[in-house]
């Protein structure tokens, strides 16, 4: 799975060259799995850069809680101060432009880093929720109304293999509509968030 707020929980997506792939270790993975830092991470990959100070606002903590964790995410490699921009006092901080890929098969056999794992796979399915009750609790007018879709199919029966095929298939049409990094977007054009949630489900006895 590839991280939230990018990322980082997602089917992995091709490479792609203005995006280099860096695989999470169990330190790397500990650096991120704390609830206030995947929130901090969330709102600098959908809001862009932003100071200690702005974060602490949104988010209702005080700012040196926010800077500490700031500063703990940039020694573990997800974020980066803005330089040239802000001063001494007010640094700007950015996410790094990596897709973190996690995969949770590579610490099954290790008790050090499972609660971790557990912590973070549970926040980022919390960020999934949090990001629809979001897009249902607000006004959309126009063309807008009826374009988002919430929607499952619990019909299907596949093998491990099949699953595999339909999340390649599925990350291949949302590339298809993915638009080049330089390209510019409509006037109109707003950011789109997909996610995906493909999985099996253990069959329940009726009795």
């Amino acid at each position: 799975m590839t991280e939230h707020p990018d990322p980082s929980g997602r089917p992995e997506l091709p490479a792609q060259p203005d995006r280099p792939l860096r695989r999470l270790d169990a330190r790397s993975l500990r650096g991120l799995a704390h609830p206030l830092r995947m929130q901090i991470f969330e709102l600098l990959n959908l809001d862009g850069p932003a100071t200690a100070t702005r974060l602490a606002e949104r988010l209702g903590e005080n700012t040196g809680t926010v800077s500490w964790h700031l500063r703990h995410l940039a020694e573990h490699g997800f974020i980066e101060e803005e330089t040239g921009r802000g001063t001494k006092r007010e640094r700007w901080w950015r996410r790094i432009p990596v897709r973190n890929e996690l995969n949770t098969d590579e610490f099954r056999d290790d008790p050090d880093s499972r609660g971790a794992v557990s912590l973070y796979t549970h926040q980022l399915v919390q960020h999934y929720f949090n990001r629809v009750t979001s897009y249902l609790s607000e006004d959309w007018e126009g063309d807008w109304l009826g374009a988002g879709t919430i929607a499952d199919w619990t019909n299907l029966r596949l093998t491990p293999a099949q699953l595999r095929a339909l999340n390649d298939d599925l990350v291949e049409v949302v590339n298809r509509h993915t638009p080049a990094p330089d390209a510019e977007p409509a006037p109109e054009a707003l950011p789109i968030v997909v996610q995906l949630q493909a999985f099996p489900r253990k069959t329940r006895g009726t009795a």
